[in-house]
């Protein structure tokens, strides 16, 4: 049996929901699904509220049978079984095209507009669906959703238009070391290592890496095993195939690796060489930010003086773990904040960080050094930087 938008309506005007004045059009989001062979199931919207239409001919006006097969579309279904309202011969059904007809209004229950997007497209997080409504991604019944708090219902329609992918096909970074297995750049400050999530445009290290591996290519971290922060610069390692993923993920989280950072100091440190073992944990003022804390994270760094100028210090640091934030909340608590850390220190050109070398495991057997050439800033302030003796 075709049940037709003008079926419906028929119907709806019977059980008296429509009148003279509706038409066909108002009706739309038809569903069927059989729940039987011997019945037909029609869902479909009208008047900004969702209907059920029962077609059935062995019901027999039983309230719960009717419900049980509304809830094979629905199992969670609210609302309302209509009364027929022209007959006293029976409670609900009435005949249509030679069957009985059942009519069943469900309610919906109001909820949140970000909660209802994360529930149906658990691809994307809570937290992504709500930049997409800030940034008029989202629209509700033709209108731009007005915040992520938003109430809605099932009944309301919401339409989605994302932004398209930027293209970075011609954008480049520098290779250090590239073959079948592993690839090694030379990050520059101020690029990302993978971007934030919905809404970030801007190139990253992921993108590059997207053209040289087969791993993580459904994520937006493809090929990436570790990574630096945005200001940071120097030797960023990934992995062209899933082996070498394993191999070099494994490395970073059993502090397999040997990490060497190059920094310049806006201070000296008191002792030209030492062992900083001071835990970190999240700054409750500032969550985004880090501090030492006797109760946080193991934290530790072995740190040499290289050169001083001034009340600059060019300073070797290895870090023994990699926590988040590490050097740079390190050397501001010894009183040697990197120059040009604007959270921990002050803001200056650009944060002096620099990861100088990365010792690293890249196949069974092979053990590589990559090492990224000291950049112009730091040999503008130190023009001795690139002859200084570094244990790498």
């Amino acid at each position: 049996m075709k049940v037709t938008a003008n079926d419906l309506l028929a119907i709806l005007r019977r059980f008296r929901v429509a009148g003279d004045d509706n038409v066909p059009r108002q009706i739309d989001q038809i569903k069927h699904s059989n729940p039987s062979p011997i019945n037909q199931l029609v869902r479909f919207r009208f008047d900004r509220k969702y209907f059920f239409a029962l077609f059935d001919e062995t019901a027999e006006d039983r309230e719960n049978y009717i419900m049980q097969q509304i809830f094979t579309a629905k199992n969670d279904a609210e609302g309302v079984l209509l009364e027929n309202p022209i007959s006293d011969l029976t409670t609900y059904g009435l005949p249509f095209k030679g069957k009985d007809v059942y009519l069943f209004q469900q309610v919906s229950r109001k909820c949140r507009l970000d909660v209802v997007l994360a529930e149906r497209y658990p691809e994307h997080s809570r937290s992504t669906w709500q930049k997409y409504i800030k940034s008029g991604n989202i629209s509700v019944n033709n209108s731009p959703a007005k915040s992520p708090k938003q109430e809605i219902t099932d009944a309301d329609r919401i339409e989605i238009n994302l932004p398209g992918a930027a293209d970075y096909s011609e954008r480049t970074l520098p290779i250090l070391y590239l073959d079948d297995d592993v690839i090694a750049i030379n990050k520059p400050a101020g690029v990302l290592t993978h971007s934030k999530g919905a809404l970030n445009d801007e190139f990253t290290v992921a993108d590059f890496f997207r053209r040289y591996t087969t791993v993580g290519l459904d994520t937006n971290r493809p090929g990436i095993v570790h990574r630096l922060d945005r200001d940071t610069s120097g030797v960023l390692i990934g992995a062209r195939t899933p082996e070498a993923f394993n191999r070099l993920k494994a490395q970073f989280a059993e502090r397999k690796t040997k990490k060497t950072y190059l920094a310049i100091t806006s201070g000296t440190p008191k002792q030209p060489s030492a062992k900083i073992d001071i835990p970190l944990g999240r700054n409750p003022a500032r969550p985004s930010t880090w501090r030492a804390d006797p109760k946080g994270k193991t934290a530790q760094t072995i740190y040499q003086t290289l050169q001083t100028r001034g009340k600059l210090s060019l300073v070797e640091l290895r870090p023994l773990t990699g926590r988040t934030h590490q050097l740079r909340v390190h050397l501001a608590h010894i009183g040697a904040p990197i120059l040009g850390d604007r959270v921990y220190g002050a803001p200056a050109a650009r944060l002096f960080l620099h990861a100088y070398a990365l010792e690293i495991t890249i196949r069974a057997g092979e053990r590589r050094t990559f090492t990224a050439p000291i950049p112009p800033e730091f040999t503008e302030l130190f023009p001795g930087a690139g002859d200084v003796e570094i244990d790498i």
